[in-house]
């Protein structure tokens, strides 16, 4: 049995396969808070019970419609996008202009009543969800088995996030969103729809939400708890990542990601608490976070 730093080679890769794709669904979910921080200043609580409800379409349309995983990763992100369109038109926009909490207040409340009426309905036992024909099966790559749905989902973040970034960072639109988040008056006069851009920003952080909750259905299976039980973790990568940022939510996502995968197999004890003590070092010598600005 091969050996690397005394611990099985297979072990150890399968380890880091695991922290990586932890890190995927860490980096999408936390691309979208950082897009709806850095837009709308809104500290979006909603967005695990978002995420939730992406892999709750995935399941229920297979059930009642019959359509299947493909199908899924078009309507859920269309479905609980409109939700996420219109939650914002109604309740924040009311918000804009009143400190953070208020946003913070909301969008828990909101979380709290989406997972309370999804427990009452499919109980929190959880339901599983089949991984599609075509990604079934796997790779031997002589060091480590590489099962292609698990990879696919790896690659399927790594386009969107990446995507996501080039969109922003590369683009005319990109440019009004930054724009916008600085000095929206001015945007405003240049003849920018300042609210209709922010509330289609919201609604894509919220489809990035929910694409993440399709690819994730059948891996963690498909419960009203998946999002409370990562959301916190989500938040800390934010945090550690800059709030607001785009790249330091992707990179950081990632690594974290990957450093949670290594704590398993050399100090299982801290697996769970590695994030947050990462978050606190992080904190006390750059409070802004790893690419964040300063205030």
């Amino acid at each position: 049995m091969t050996l690397l730093f005394g611990i099985p080679i297979q072990a150890l890769f399968g380890q880091l396969l695991l922290g990586l794709i932890n890190g995927a669904f860490y980096a999408m979910l936390s691309l979208g808070l950082a897009l709806i921080f850095g837009l709308l200043n809104i500290i979006n609580f909603t967005h695990g019970a978002q995420y939730m409800m992406g892999a709750f379409v995935a399941w229920l349309v297979l059930g009642h419609a019959g359509l299947g995983y493909w199908a899924a990763l078009l309507l859920a992100p269309l479905l609980v996008g409109a939700l996420g369109i219109l939650i914002e038109r109604t309740m924040l926009s009311r918000l804009y202009k009143l400190d953070h909490l208020y946003g913070l207040l909301l969008t828990f409340g909101l979380a709290l009543v989406i997972e309370g009426g999804f427990r009452q309905l499919y109980g929190i036992s959880g339901a599983p969800y089949a991984v599609p024909e075509e990604l079934q099966g796997g790779w031997n790559l002589g060091f480590m088995y590489l099962p292609i749905y698990r990879g696919w989902v790896v690659l399927a973040s790594l386009f969107l996030c990446l995507g996501t970034w080039l969109l922003i960072e590369k683009t005319k639109l990109g440019s009004y969103l930054r724009a916008a988040t600085e000095n929206p008056q001015l945007v405003q006069a240049f003849g920018v729809n300042v609210p209709v851009l922010v509330t289609l920003t919201y609604g894509f952080g919220v489809a990035l939400a929910a694409i993440a909750g399709v690819l994730a259905a059948p891996i963690y299976s498909v419960n009203p708890l998946m999002g409370s039980n990562i959301i916190i973790v989500v938040f800390a990568v934010v945090v550690i990542g800059g709030m607001g940022s785009i790249l330091g939510a992707i990179v950081t996502g990632f690594m974290l990601g990957l450093l949670e995968g290594l704590t398993k197999v050399f100090y299982p004890e801290a697996a769970s608490t590695v994030i947050f003590v990462v978050m606190a070092i992080v904190l006390m010598i750059k409070p802004q976070g790893l690419f964040g600005k300063g205030s």
